[in-house]
């Protein structure tokens, strides 16, 4: 029945977008974006340098979050007829997640779609990759909902990444445009953040800071207690951080790993001396700051298994993955760290580490938009 209310439900957005294809193409991108209501600092930031590379183009920004209860599902729906007219009418088409409007529906020729997937790379499986799995959809309902169809590039931060992107995606080589995300130049810029937070935070002057960035999963919630139990033990010189996943997280607020203010995961990393992760792309961003970086995960036999791993973290940096959180943490307090390991891991999955990116990102859509897709 499923499958059948899919089919019937493209079948309608086919026949309708049809006539609304008529309308003629402007010197337009439309953004679509289904992680979040507001835009991402990756779409802050390339909407600037686009402005200031191709200040003729409109910029649109199409960006909803499915809703909770049905008359909302209605009216997101309705918002649907919305993201047509804009594909329609637009020359380029740039999204971070899957979209139903881009992926079901067939396009004008000059219309030209670049995935800008919403991570610094993927640790473990994600998209076609992860179908038929524990945490991925099913084939068949993959297959009906056209997942990822009618992409012409996909952004990729590296070789290294391009390669599971490729399988994620579903897209061979050609289509992999290495660039990576504007959020690197956020990232690598000195924002003040460190100052704001101390003189919110005195009480945390004399003491260093382990940023915690668990992804979403099964286990969180036991893995986060487990590390609670044993950071005791290195609380005298260490005030633990934990950020849990925005939008998915099962872990509760604690008023002990927390702090004073409103600070973005990337000022964190900035005012953090260690940071551990677990299976997030956020450890991507966070090598970039060549600070300490960990992963724990006492459950990495089991998720490898279930989930699936593009990265080897214990053949890319041995010495700084941990099962046991007793071990992580008194490896954090000798202050022992291998740095090369992490530059080598810094470089082989995010290639430009500069403070460039949104410029040239910008540039390749500029070049796709004169030239009618030919990179």
């Amino acid at each position: 029945m499923k499958i059948l209310l899919i089919s019937i439900l493209k079948f309608g957005l086919r026949v309708l977008y049809a006539p609304i294809k008529l309308f003629k193409t402007k010197n337009r991108i439309v953004y679509l974006s289904r992680q979040s209501n507001d835009k991402s600092i990756d779409m802050l930031l390339l909407e600037k340098a686009i402005s200031n590379e191709m200040p003729g183009f409109e910029q649109v920004f199409r960006l909803r979050m499915i809703p909770d209860g049905f008359g909302e599902k209605i009216r997101y729906c309705a918002g649907i007829i919305g993201d047509m007219y804009y594909l329609a009418t637009s020359k380029i088409a740039i999204l971070d997640t899957y979209s139903i409007t881009v992926s079901c529906l067939n396009h004008k020729k000059e219309l030209k779609v670049i995935q800008m997937w919403h991570a610094l790379g993927a640790i473990k499986k994600f998209g076609l990759q992860s179908v038929g799995t524990k945490e991925g959809r099913d084939e068949k309902t993959s297959r009906e909902m056209c997942m990822h169809k009618n992409y012409d590039f996909v952004i990729a931060p590296s070789k290294a990444s391009a390669v599971f992107y490729m399988e994620a995606f579903g897209y061979p080589a050609d289509k992999m445009k290495i660039c990576s995300l504007p959020r690197v130049d956020e990232i690598l810029s000195d924002t003040g953040s460190s100052a704001k937070f101390y003189s919110l935070n005195p009480a945390l002057l004399n003491k260093k800071i382990i940023l915690y960035l668990p992804t979403f999963r099964d286990r969180e919630v036991q893995a986060a207690a487990q590390l609670k139990a044993d950071f005791t033990d290195i609380e005298n010189d260490f005030h633990l951080i934990i950020s849990p996943h925005p939008l998915f997280s099962k872990i509760k607020y604690d008023e002990r790993y927390s702090y004073n203010g409103d600070f973005s995961t990337y000022d964190l990393m900035k005012i953090a001396d260690v940071i551990v992760t677990d299976y997030s792309a956020c450890a991507f961003e966070a090598s970039l700051l060549m600070k300490p970086l960990y992963f724990f995960v006492p459950d990495y036999k089991e998720y490898r298994e279930e989930r699936g791993l593009n990265v080897d973290l214990k053949a890319e940096l041995p010495s700084a993955v941990f099962e046991n959180a007793e071990n992580l943490c008194r490896d954090i307090k000798s202050g022992n760290y291998d740095f090369n390991s992490l530059y080598k891991f810094k470089s082989k999955f995010v290639e430009n580490s500069n403070t460039n990116n949104a410029a040239v990102f910008a540039k390749f859509i500029s070049m796709l938009a004169e030239k009618g897709g030919k990179a």
